[in-house]
């Protein structure tokens, strides 16, 4: 068989996705923190980019040109201050400043202090400390040897964001080179600090140091943690009253002191801070109309500077290259500006769209949540459902009822037995807690029963898809919900 070359024309269509196309689609997707920080970034980057201030909302004829010098304007005089003569006999004069020093107050001096002599601003800024910081201050503040403060900074490096004590005493001697007897006094002298429970080596151990810095290391509360923890965990309270011999009475109290122990004393020094969420988007209703607003607060306002649009004029004496290099930097500035303006665009065509589709939802709340899938909204605003999936990602929107993300209006189904409209799930599980919290306490309601009382209502919800609703937002079983009955 020969080998031979061909030419051979072929017509074909190929997607190829240019880097301006690129940035679009990643700014589309961007959460606004992401946002802005990638503003930001950009700035640094493109030195033809800048930031624009109130002051420079201005027509662009207004910044061409930098014809400042042709301005003749007189500056203002400054103002003067006349000079105050002090009168001899100014009762200014009788004050004897060294009175007002104190025993405090030890370098006072009635000459104008330096400004070298200021605290620097860095002195007052403070942090929130962590539990281990917080307990090496404790620790350094004991009356202790190195010796012993050197294992005792072993043992709270070594606890956990609970707490509790993560290495066993072996490994406490080992890592430190000292003798058990130490090793468990400075653990003892851990378990003393505050907070109440802090170098407990599991729950039992920390529940016990709480009851004991109360004053209740030998009550009932502490028999039952003692001995009787795992019907406490299934709520079995009369096999506790049957093992302890105690009435049902004395047993609830007891676990009510039980219940206002803190199981995790090490996560009040967590260093996690709240992560408040700032909406993308407002939805008012002014004069019976909704009036959707893009929140812009925040956001860097981008300009491009006058300074590189001078260099691209034809009467610019700069080099060539130059030209060429601010060029591509300024096509790549209008194109970042115009993709901005274009997502905040989108953003506002989908809370349209969200509007006019859930608009009961916005009258009345999540009980008239409608199922809506992403190409609902896709059809009515001519877009692709990937496009839609990247605008809702991570936008918020605070609405009459409250702030939701934008993915929150986008439900499944659930039938009706008579045919009728299908609900939205998210309005399914709002009905689901209003069931739960208007159940009878001595007597909850099984998922068995849920699921029977929707079906009364003509809702098909399956029993499995009722305790997947309810582990969803947290809320125990039944046998965990019952509240024991008082005689």
């Amino acid at each position: 068989m020969a080998l031979e070359l061909r030419q051979q024309l072929k017509l074909s269509q190929q997607l190829v996705m240019t880097p301006q196309l690129q940035q679009a689609i990643k700014l589309l997707q961007l959460s606004r923190l992401e946002l802005a920080e990638t503003i930001q970034q950009e700035i640094e980057l493109n030195p033809v980019l800048e930031e624009a201030t109130d002051g420079q909302e201005q027509s662009e004829t207004e910044q061409e040109g930098h014809g400042h010098e042709d301005l003749d304007i007189a500056p203002p005089e400054p103002e003067r201050t006349a000079e105050v003569q002090m009168e001899s006999d100014s009762s200014l004069r009788e004050i004897d400043w060294a009175n007002y020093s104190n025993d405090y107050e030890s370098g006072f001096s009635a000459r104008e202090k330096d400004d070298n002599d200021l605290p620097s601003r860095l002195d007052i800024l403070t942090a929130k400390p962590d539990l281990h910081a917080h307990l090496s201050w404790q620790l350094n503040l004991s009356h202790l040897t190195e010796e012993e403060k050197e294992v005792g900074h072993f043992i709270i490096g070594n606890l956990d964001r609970n707490g509790f004590l993560a290495v066993t005493e072996a490994e406490i001697v080992q890592g430190t080179n000292c003798d058990s007897e130490l090793a468990n006094r400075m653990i003892e002298v851990v378990q003393e600090m505050d907070p109440a429970g802090v170098g407990a080596r599991d729950l039992k151990d920390c529940l016990l140091l709480q009851l004991d810095r109360l004053g209740l290391g030998t009550s009932l509360a502490a028999t039952i943690v003692r001995e009787h923890l795992r019907p406490l965990e299934n709520r079995n309270f009369a096999a506790i009253a049957k093992a302890t011999g105690r009435p049902i009475e004395e047993i609830l109290g007891a676990i009510k002191v039980i219940t206002q122990l803190d199981p995790h004393p090490g996560r009040i020094y967590g260093e996690e801070e709240p992560q408040y969420i700032i909406p993308d988007v407002y939805v008012h209703k002014i004069s019976g109309e909704y009036v959707i607003l893009l929140n812009d607060e925040g956001l860097p306002r981008l300009r491009v500077s006058n300074y590189y649009k001078d260099i691209l004029k034809k009467d610019s004496t700069a080099p060539t290259d130059t030209k060429n290099y601010v060029q591509d930097k300024l096509k790549s500035a209008l194109w970042l500006i115009k993709s901005i303006h274009q997502r905040q665009r989108t953003i506002y065509r989908v809370v349209e769209s969200l509007l006019k589709f859930q608009y009961d939802f916005f009258e009345n709340g999540v009980a008239f949540l409608r199922p809506l899938v992403l190409r609902d909204v896709a059809e009515d605003l001519g877009m692709h459902e990937s496009t839609i999936s990247r605008v809702t990602s991570n936008k918020y929107v605070h609405t009459p009822q409250g702030t939701f993300e934008l993915k929150y209006f986008f439900n499944s189904s659930i039938n009706r037995h008579d045919g009728g409209e299908a609900m939205a799930s998210a309005s399914i599980r709002e009905r689901l807690r209003s069931m739960i919290q208007a159940e009878n306490h001595q007597d909850p309601l099984s998922d068995e029963i849920i699921s029977d009382l929707f079906a009364q209502e003509d809702i098909k919800l399956a029993r499995r898809t009722v305790a997947k609703y309810r582990e969803q937002m947290g809320i125990l079983p039944s046998k965990f919900r019952k509240k024991p009955k008082l005689s």
